[in-house]
């Protein structure tokens, strides 16, 4: 006998406020679900198609003006109708929100301690601040985040790092429900597995009910005790996990699991790729390149400890080439190196050590001007679009900055550019994307422009960092292959962060894996997936969650 549902969601309707009077499009369109505790259920589908509009619908967290039909109701009580400290009660200490981009939520002149401590404190006035640091401590511990870096900010942290702190806040307080909304999107396969067995656990121990908001069907199959398809602002499928994987009734069910199948390929050899030709010179070599940072202790650490500073050596000696025309997969836990690594090789930070030279030149001796001289033919795909595109530039004002910025278009010619860019990038209609701002966009259409923003100059070397984490299974496809087509045409050289092996194997020609600062294996594709020498490439890939053909 099943037990009675906590949470309950019946003809949910929501609409965002309109720009003019009009009729209401609706983001979500007659959504009906339950939710019983310690049941987890996976909601899937496109950027777009409303999946975030109802986790935040569920927290009462629409932007004012929004307009809600049907209803939401979490134990038999309507969540429309909490109003003050009954609302404030409710979100945290009865349903929790995991967000997408943990950036935009953390506080970046508060510690990842004051985070959590005001967390506690706000809803337990009555801990002591030992009591609520033991607490907090304890739950950071969980998601893999030691008491070392209690004192640091937000901006000390990795992409993954950050999203950890996220998990943590959403778990100190003992919710009966979790809104997951991409909790694992930025964590390699190791700490996205550790994350989610212990968002089960919890589940199971503490009958906490976990609504799991994502794009990753290979990850929903494997944790998921239920599935909801959605598309259009509709739930299209729904029904038991194994089930709708297997027997998929909705084509665009079956475009989703099709699409996610092609990435995981299982052939011998992996889609791409001609030899790199490793006889011509390498259009990029890097040398023993080493970026350390130091913790600084405190006045009262000073006086009381005779030990030294702590030195964080985020990228420790790495060592690689990369050949024209070549795609490089970069691949490690979060905090590994891998981003501060590519931003190192742009000379976006200055390296502690070690050289970097790209078209024959050493990037580390070049003067500001030189260096951004050489910046059109070095571009980057950042892992958080929201946080890279002006909010007070229109999309295409973002593509055609660099155009002009670099002088490579007229004001006529990159319009036409821009347009051609946003149809090749999946955005349309084109028009009505350019001149739209980043915060009218979902999560995966800003990742869309990020890309075609970094291609625009037409560079030499891209530098990807998770360039397609945030897109569902369709455009991350999509997308792929439009980044295979594009590296022909103008032969591109695609150095690719990214934490998901699959995608990985599906567009590189060679593979880094790198831990703890250092390159730890590298090697071809086909050979690494095949023949893993190093027991945490080993790792890595036993933690992968593979779709499974039916």
């Amino acid at each position: 006998m099943n037990p009675e549902p906590i949470f309950r969601v019946e003809n949910l309707q929501i609409a965002y406020p309109l720009s003019s009077s009009g009729e209401p499009q609706w983001a979500v369109d007659g959504v009906s679900f339950t939710l019983s505790p310690g049941e987890t259920l996976g909601l899937v589908g496109e950027s777009g198609c409303g999946k975030s509009t109802i986790g935040r619908g569920a927290m009462r967290l629409l932007p004012e003006g929004s307009q809600v039909r049907g209803e939401i109701q979490f134990r038999g009580e309507s969540v429309f109708d909490l109003e003050g400290d009954r609302l404030r009660k409710f979100r945290g200490e009865a349903v929790a929100l995991i967000f997408q981009d943990p950036m935009t939520r953390l506080d970046p002149l508060m510690t990842i301690g004051d985070h959590c401590i005001e967390t506690l404190k706000a809803h337990r006035p009555r801990l002591s601040f030992k009591q609520a640091k033991a607490k907090a401590l304890e739950t950071l511990e969980a998601v893999n985040i030691p008491q070392n870096r209690w004192s640091q900010y937000p901006h000390e942290f990795s992409g993954g790092m950050r999203q950890r702190v996220a998990i943590a806040l959403a778990l100190l307080l003992d919710p009966k429900l979790i809104v997951a909304d991409e909790p694992t999107t930025s964590l390699d396969v190791t700490i996205s597995a550790q994350i989610l067995e212990e968002l089960m656990r919890l589940c199971r121990e503490r009958e906490l009910a976990l609504l799991l908001i994502s794009h990753d069907l290979a990850m929903v199959g494997e944790y998921c005790d239920r599935i909801a398809v959605m598309n259009g602002g509709k739930i299209v499928e729904t029904g038991k996990t194994r089930n709708v994987l297997r027997q998929p009734q909705h084509p665009y069910t079956k475009s989703l699991l099709n699409a996610a199948l092609h990435v995981q390929t299982l052939d011998d050899e992996p889609i791409a790729h001609d030899d790199p030709a490793p006889q011509r010179s390498p259009i990029l070599h890097v040398r023993n390149l080493q970026q350390h940072y130091t913790l600084e202790r405190n006045f009262l650490e000073r006086l009381f400890s005779q030990s030294e500073d702590l030195t964080i050596k985020a990228v420790d000696g790495v060592t690689l080439e990369l050949y024209q025309g070549e795609i490089l997969g970069l691949v490690g836990e979060s905090g590994c190196g891998k981003s501060t690594l590519s931003r190192t090789i742009l000379q976006l930070v200055k390296p502690t050590g070690g050289t970097v030279e790209f078209l024959g030149r050493d990037l580390t001796q070049l003067s500001p001007k030189a260096l951004r001289q050489q910046r059109r033919q070095m571009q980057m795909v950042f892992q958080d679009p929201h946080a890279c595109l002006n909010p007070m530039m229109t999309v295409g004002d973002s593509l055609a900055d660099p155009l002009l910025v670099h002088r490579l278009a007229q004001p006529s010619q990159a319009k036409t550019q821009v347009l051609e860019m946003l149809e090749r990038v999946g955005l349309t209609p084109v028009k009505e994307f350019a001149r739209r701002y980043p915060r009218e966009l979902s999560g995966g259409q800003q990742q869309r422009v990020a890309i075609a923003r970094a291609l625009m100059t037409h560079p030499q070397l891209v530098v990807c960092d998770e360039p397609v984490s945030m897109l569902d299974a369709n455009i991350q496809a999509q997308v792929l292959e439009l980044m295979l087509r594009l590296k022909d045409e103008f032969d591109l050289t695609y150095l690719f962060i990214t934490h998901d092996l699959w995608v990985a194997r599906f567009l590189c020609d060679r593979i880094a894996v790198m831990n703890a600062g250092q390159i730890v294996e590298i090697g071809r594709t086909r050979e690494i997936f095949s023949n893993p020498q190093h027991p945490y490439t080993q790792r890595l890939l036993s933690s992968a969650p593979l779709l499974v053909r039916a």
